[in-house]
């Protein structure tokens, strides 16, 4: 009998489907649920998104990842061009990163009781 489940949704998994399926140069995808793969914030860098407006790109990447993301309660994406991203990293000094707003340093949503 065949095993039918999907894998795993996982940091790891998302990353190397937006590589494939954007042509991303660089991608940072940071599990926001402390492991249970139920939340995403992620960095995707694309020559695909040059030209296109960010709600372009970000259908871009819901239609890559369609399945995936039918399957996670929350997923948030910082869309950006090669050039937009070495910019961006000349001026931050490479300390810019997907979005984690409402999180601690060690990634773990704030404003909770657990």
């Amino acid at each position: 009998m065949a095993d039918n489940q999907e894998p795993a949704i996982t940091e790891n998994f998302l990353s190397a489907a937006l590589k494939t399926r954007l042509n991303a140069t660089h991608v940072q995808v940071t599990d926001m649920s402390g492991g249970c793969g139920a939340s995403f914030t992620s960095l995707i860098v694309s020559p695909d998104f040059v030209g296109k407006n960010s709600l372009k790109r970000h259908r871009l990447v819901n239609a890559a990842l369609k399945e995936e993301i039918a399957r996670i309660h929350a997923w948030s994406a910082k869309c950006q061009t090669p050039e937009e991203y070495e910019k961006e990293q000349a001026a931050t000094g490479g300390n810019d990163g997907p979005p984690m707003d409402g999180t601690n340093a060690q990634g773990k949503v704030e404003g909770v009781s657990q």
